[in-house]
């Protein structure tokens, strides 16, 4: 059984039955059906749905973009609009909220269930953009006399100077920046901090782990000893030849 939950607030009730139905069709079981866009506020409020589908056309309290502005500034979640009629202003005005797909009239199994399915592709695809940006946002490049790096913190954004950097270690979504006497944290990868690094000064030498060239005190395949901290950093094979290359090794 597809536990998906989903509320519609339609105020025809004909409509809303018939749309459930065809839900129930394509295996969707949890479904809400809600009149009135005040208890629809109140109701996904205490529990909050997996995706909304709303009427353009609804009257009384709010309309449907008055609720989907609601709904949109407070909670994460799909939103599809039923149209009932194909009317350009009404496009215009549901083309603002950016809803992630529309239902028209008359209504098709087929065509509902294609709509859900993109619907939470592209707000999950969405989702992950954002996620994405968010972390490239969290490391910040400052081109100056002295190079240097803010990342995000817990307190905050932090500098650390490029000269001070020994390595980098990839722990899950976070990147840990190993300097002389300190380790820093922040939500990043290795792809994005990577592309940041001067390539002239860092390279990467395992899938988990960058190292600061002028950093490395010696080199015994399959590990390197980073000088300092004399600490084992492991080396990849696929990272080997350009490793050796970089450092001239015969």
């Amino acid at each position: 059984m597809n536990k998906t939950k989903i509320v519609i607030i339609e105020n025809d009730n004909e409509d809303a039955k018939t749309i459930q139905n065809l839900l129930e069709k394509c295996n969707y079981k949890e479904i809400s059906i809600i009149s009135s866009s005040e208890k629809a506020l109140n109701k996904i409020e205490k529990n909050i749905p997996d995706i909304i589908l709303i009427n353009l056309d609804l009257e009384k309290e709010m309309n449907g973009i008055q609720i989907a502005e609601i709904v949109k500034q407070r909670y994460k979640i799909p939103i599809v609009f039923i149209i009932n009629n194909i009317d350009e202003n009404i496009i215009k005005k549901a083309k603002e909220i950016k809803p992630c797909g529309l239902i028209f009239k008359p209504f098709n199994e087929k065509a509902i269930y294609a709509t859900l399915e993109i619907a939470f592709y592209k707000h999950n695809f969405d989702l992950e953009q954002k996620r994405e940006l968010d972390i490239y946002k969290n490391i910040i490049l400052s081109r100056n006399e002295n190079q240097c790096i803010f990342i995000k913190t817990e307190k905050g954004f932090n500098k650390i100077k490029l000269n001070d950097i020994f390595f980098i270690e990839a722990l899950k979504n976070y990147v840990i920046i190993n300097v002389k006497d300190k380790i820093f944290t922040t939500h990043s990868t290795m792809m994005k901090i990577q592309k940041i690094l001067p390539k002239n000064d860092f390279i990467r030498v395992h899938r988990s782990f960058i190292v600061r060239i002028d950093k490395i005190f010696s080199i015994k395949y399959p590990n390197l000893v980073i000088e300092d901290k004399m600490q084992n950093i492991p080396i990849g094979g696929i990272y080997k030849k350009e490793l050796y290359e970089r450092l001239n090794i015969m």
